[in-house]
């Protein structure tokens, strides 16, 4: 009887697994999600930008911070592509930098020229970090004119391509 039992338990399981599409990611945002709206300060102003002021426009928001190698790369590429870009789409740059001195640093070290840079000096513990459950790593997202995710974790080479 207990061989039975556990016998049904396995069946039981296997075929509620079987209705998880396994291409589809079972937590955070992904492709055809809006984008939660946040406001924070820009880079070396007192302006702060709302991401839903920039609708109307395609937008790349890029999360990233600079003990982090790849998506510093990541973001200082994408910033240089966006000189060729900048009348298709705004970049919106955000860091998670605990220290502003750091991302001072950083920003002309890496030569950053991004009205919409931005730091959430909160780090890891932000809410926007876990709005957009991003301690599985940082990454970028797409957004069309409406605010609608349509690409996630885009090079800067994938980027060009995709707005021609």
């Amino acid at each position: 009887m207990k061989n039975v039992r556990w016998i049904f338990v396995v069946v039981l399981l296997l075929s509620l697994t079987a209705f998880i599409d396994k291409n589809q990611p079972t937590s955070g945002l992904s492709v055809g999600n809006i984008a939660p709206n946040f406001t924070l300060r820009r880079y070396n102003s007192e302006e702060t930008t709302d991401l839903k002021a920039l609708r109307g426009k395609y937008v790349l928001l890029n999360f990233w911070a600079s003990y982090d190698a790849d998506s510093r790369v990541k973001n200082a590429l994408l910033s240089h592509e966006m000189e060729n870009l900048s009348q298709c789409v705004t970049m919106v740059s955000v860091s998670f930098d605990e220290y502003a001195s750091i991302f001072d640093e950083t920003i002309k070290q890496d030569q950053i020229e991004n009205a919409y840079c931005m730091v959430d000096t909160s780090g890891e513990a932000s809410s926007l970090f876990d709005l957009y459950h991003l301690n599985k790593g940082f990454k970028n997202y797409l957004l069309d004119e409406k605010g609608q995710i349509i690409a996630t974790n885009i090079t800067a080479k994938e980027l060009s391509q995709y707005l021609k």
